[in-house]
């Protein structure tokens, strides 16, 4: 399933078609028109047999196929193969896949797979799956931004968030994750399945796939303690700043005094309130 307008002004379905066949591999390239199309075309593959799947483009590509594939019941996760093109993906770096579509088709070959959590958002937008990050807050109106900002490639999400961040306002939330709460002000909510997110940055080093659990953050630093929260959760060093909380549990729910906007895989859903859970196990990683 290839977003053809994630290949940077090159022709990616037939990138992607020779990067396959130089591997040996044999698949049906099909390139995708919107959401509705992708849910299409998978619903079409489900019917003729199909149970592996490979996303090429990045992770908004990624959450669009991962929506259609878990809109089906499976007896056995589905297998989802991932090559990143365009302006990346996140998700993929904690497998250590390479960044484009010639070198990541590599990791298809064989069999080796790793079995995933993914988690499901409901609220105004209905029910959402997400593969790697959903954030609500500073963070989910900086993706919001970088979308419009793909001329800056690997500094849009950065870009977005310091134009952002001056007009933003606090405001008091009401998270429960599992049997934990946090009542407050706060300025983002991070919902972990994955640890990268924004080209690179390792905002959850403690999260992993096969936990059940989602690793949340509640962020109530004060802007002008942005920028060195910022160069700390770049490495992944953020954790032990005194305004970041981290809550773990299967379920979570979010409201907030003042509507804030919420995304996932970097695609924007709708405001808060937000409820969601951890999917265990429902799909097997092509690694």
């Amino acid at each position: 399933m290839v977003n053809p307008a994630a290949g940077r002004g090159t022709d990616l379905p037939a990138r992607t078609s020779a990067a396959l066949d130089s591997r040996g591999i044999g698949a049906e390239v099909t390139a995708s028109r919107s959401a509705e199309h992708v849910a299409e075309l998978i619903t079409g593959a489900i019917e003729r047999g199909h149970r592996r799947f490979v996303a090429v483009g990045g992770d908004g590509t990624v959450n669009l196929v991962v929506n259609a594939l878990l809109a089906h019941p499976w007896e056995e996760p589905p297998t989802l193969g991932i090559l990143p093109a365009g302006t990346g993906c996140d998700f993929v770096r904690v497998f250590g896949i390479p960044q484009d579509v010639e070198a990541a088709a590599g990791h298809l070959q064989g069999e080796d797979a790793y079995r995933s959590d993914a988690g499901v958002l409901e609220g105004e937008w209905g029910t959402r799956y997400f593969l790697n990050i959903a954030q609500a807050g500073i963070g989910a109106a900086s993706a919001i931004t970088a979308d419009r900002l793909s001329w800056l490639r690997g500094l849009r999400y950065q870009s977005a968030f310091w134009i952002n961040l001056p007009g933003f306002r606090r405001t008091t939330i009401d998270l429960t994750v599992g049997n934990r709460a946090y009542d407050g002000e706060a300025i983002s909510v991070i919902f972990a399945n994955g640890q990268f997110f924004g080209n690179g940055m390792n905002i959850a080093p403690k999260a992993t796939l096969t936990s059940g659990e989602i690793d949340a953050q509640v962020i109530s630093a004060r802007k002008r303690q942005a920028p060195l929260l910022m160069r700390k959760a770049a490495r992944g060093l953020h954790l032990t700043h005194p305004q970041v909380k981290r809550l773990r549990g299967a379920s979570f729910s979010l409201a907030t005094t003042e509507p804030w906007p919420v995304e996932a895989d970097g695609e924007y859903l709708g405001n808060t309130p937000v409820t969601g859970r951890i999917l265990p196990g429902v799909l097997d990683i092509k690694i």
